[in-house]
């Protein structure tokens, strides 16, 4: 039988890690003060008038360059495990052929981003 008693502390936990965050943004939207005008609404740059948009455009393949090598980096550093967990139990021809399985997939992977 299912008893729903037995999941009380869950509960009680989910109701405060969720009343808590409500409760601190609608507490600091009451106390903290609202002043809106040209001054606090104008960007500020040391005192100096700010010359053309604040936006900049950007190269986003520099970022992305840094998402995949931290993607791969985390693929290779849990790969790894399973090298040195199976590595008594699979023989080098194996392993071999998943080095070159692997090494295939980059390559696929890297020719496809081009």
């Amino acid at each position: 039988m299912f008893l729903l008693h037995e999941y009380d502390i869950f509960w009680a936990f989910l109701i405060i890690s969720s009343v808590i965050p409500i409760l601190t943004f609608v507490i600091s939207g009451v106390l903290a003060p609202v002043s809106e005008g040209p001054e606090k609404l104008s960007s500020y740059e040391s005192g100096i008038e700010p010359m053309g948009d604040a936006w900049l455009q950007f190269r986003i393949r520099y970022y992305m360059f840094a998402l995949v090598f931290v993607v791969f980096d985390v693929e290779t550093v849990v790969s790894m495990y399973w090298v040195y967990l199976y590595l008594s139990k699979l023989s080098f021809s194996c392993l071999s052929q998943l080095l070159v399985q692997f090494m295939h997939g980059e390559r696929e992977h890297w020719n496809g981003l081009n």
